[in-house]
């Protein structure tokens, strides 16, 4: 049975404590706590699909501490049983916390698997992961391997990566997923060590998860996926044909001489943490939470670009209410919070459209789809930037053909042929953007670069 209280009450911690994601009891929020055994205690129940009944945090299960040790004297910060009874000869997984880093994580990990039965290890911190197996041989010698992630309920070890289209689940935390890839691939990956080399290798990564997304059949095999014991070689050569895929599908994207420039770990390592998620379902406000884990550090450098709070760009959208057919810019277009904001914003009013006119799915879908593609429009000076909000619009369904890398400060006829071509000064119902330009206009005396037809919309 579950520790949690079932009262209906919601319960309101004390100053410095929070609530238990699995007893529902207080616990002190110690950034360990708050940042590793919450996150990986509700991506278990969240993501991987174990039942709260399986799992037991508080109060703490207790390995060995030797072979003699009857007390069981060490503390688990997370104990995964094959069932609700939490027996000692039943526990399936513990997972750690405490160790500051990986070295010292996989010290104390192997300990408390050597004391326990368990064959199966996690050690998460918030920022970095590390899942072992334990195999003991039959000689009594025991050996650790590193594995690409942990089995869901249900599986065996050998169904790692082993995943159907439809076998695919939201991320419950897609910011803490892209946090731990990034703070990876900063530690170990060599010859990238610039933060906007790794984001755009993130990029490139997801895209291919993208593509494979869109174009596999909901009851085939995906081919973004690292299984039990693969070689990081062969996972290595199959994202990148499937890199190879994406820069024909996404040639507004990708040029054909770009390529993956991680080594096989690091792309066995990414493959892993993202192959059990649909991360084209995944909440938008996740998205752009995880987008700025690895954008952020990108853009700490002398062009001062910084992201808009959500909540303004809420607030500004809500005040504008773009309507579907309405022509909407952002002639700084940044990581693309606005449009994605006002494209769900205009969305949400198809979707009513379609309701009272008895649409189809289907009809409503392509009602969204020509909308994102024929009326709304982004610019940003940065390339990097440019290809992040492709990406980004890219994941929520559509539209990244009308974002451009260009200098909005300069007049359109100094701008990209297809830019000018696409972005009509004068056209646009509502700009929605954050301008550090504006007293440079001034100074140039080119005035206000993108009137507004009407105002408020009508």
């Amino acid at each position: 049975m579950s520790d949690s209280p079932d009262n209906g009450i919601e319960h309101t911690p004390r100053p410095g404590y929070i609530i238990d994601y699995i007893s529902g009891g207080e616990v002190r929020a110690t950034p360990e706590e708050v940042d590793g055994t919450q996150v990986f205690s509700r991506r278990l129940v969240e993501d991987y699909g174990y039942p709260k009944d399986n799992i037991q945090t508080r109060p703490q299960f207790r390995v060995r501490r030797s072979p003699s040790d009857d007390r069981r004297s060490f503390p688990v910060d997370i104990a995964l049983f094959r069932s609700a009874g939490r027996t000692e000869s039943d526990l399936y997984l513990v997972a750690e916390s405490k160790a500051p880093n990986k070295k010292k994580g996989r010290e104390q990990l192997q300990l408390y698997m050597d004391m326990s039965a368990t064959a199966l290890g996690v050690w998460f911190n918030g920022s970095d992961h590390l899942y072992l197996r334990k195999h003991v041989r039959r000689d009594g010698t025991t050996t650790y391997t590193e594995l690409p992630n942990i089995p869901r309920f249900g599986q065996r070890l050998e169904d790692i990566g082993l995943f159907q289209r439809k076998d695919l689940v939201p991320p419950s935390n897609l910011k803490a997923v892209f946090k731990d890839i990034r703070n990876h691939l900063a530690g170990s990956v060599t010859g990238i060590t610039r933060a906007e080399a790794l984001a755009q290798e993130i990029i490139n990564l997801l895209f291919c998860k993208i593509y494979d997304e869109l174009n596999t059949g909901k009851d085939d095999m995906v081919s973004f996926r690292s299984g039990f014991e693969e070689p990081a070689t062969s996972v290595a050569e199959r994202i990148e044909k499937l890199f190879d895929h994406v820069k024909t599908e996404y040639d507004d994207v990708f040029a054909r001489t770009d390529r993956i420039r991680l080594d096989a770990d690091s792309i066995l390592y990414v493959v892993g943490e993202l192959q059990n998620y649909t991360v084209t379902e995944a909440d938008r406000d996740a998205v752009g939470d995880a987008f700025e884990v690895f954008i952020g550090p990108a853009l700490r450098g002398a062009e001062g670009q910084f992201f808009t709070p959500r909540n303004v760009i809420k607030m500004m959208v809500g005040m504008l209410d773009p309507k579907p057919g309405q022509m909407v810019v952002d002639p700084a277009c940044g990581s693309g919070g606005f449009l994605i904001n006002a494209l769900e914003h205009v969305w949400a009013g198809i979707d009513l459209e379609g309701e009272a006119k008895g649409w189809s799915p289907l009809q409503t879908d392509r009602k969204k789809r020509a909308n994102a593609t024929r009326y709304f429009r982004g610019i940003d000076k940065d390339a990097f930037l440019a290809k992040v909000t492709k990406a980004y619009m890219a994941i929520v369904g559509d539209g990244r053909g009308g974002v451009f890398c260009d200098n909005s400060l300069l007049p359109p006829s100094q701008w990209q042929p297809e830019t000018a071509a696409k972005v009509k000064l004068g056209s646009f119902d509502a700009v929605l953007t954050n301008p550090p330009f504006w007293q440079e206009y001034q100074d140039q005396g080119i005035g206000d670069p993108f009137p507004i037809r009407t105002w408020p919309p009508a």
